[in-house]
């Protein structure tokens, strides 16, 4: 007697696990775009900072120095200069947005940076 086994009974599992791990691929990849949110905030607060730094050390604006080297779709906040025994410090806030820039801010990230004043106090 031969006994011949059959899968009728498992067609379709693969399909039911795919649909089941979607959500979980599509999460992964959200919190993976994420940090590389917050990674690219964080390079746009340090350049932010630099600029508004240099400016300051000019005598310009270091508030709009700083402006203009963020995106749009980040939101930025401080930039002013601080002298101080011949230097000027300058400290820039910006937020990360939530998975779409230009959609709110997370948590704020700071880039601070110093420059030589070259214009007297």
């Amino acid at each position: 007697m031969t006994v011949t086994a059959t899968r009728d009974g498992d067609r379709g599992q693969v399909a039911i696990e795919f649909l089941g791990m979607v959500p979980l691929i599509l999460l992964t990849l959200a919190l993976l775009w994420q940090l590389v949110l917050v990674g690219y905030t964080y390079t746009l607060a340090g350049n932010a900072a630099d600029e508004a730094a240099r400016a300051c050390a000019v005598g310009d604006d270091g508030s709009a120095a700083a402006r203009r080297h963020i995106d749009g779709a980040w939101s930025v906040s401080g930039g002013g200069c601080e002298p101080a025994g011949g230097m000027v410090h300058v400290r820039v806030e910006v937020r990360v947005p939530v998975l779409v820039p230009g959609t709110g801010g997370l948590i704020p990230v700071v880039g601070e940076a110093g420059a030589i004043a070259e214009v007297p106090e």
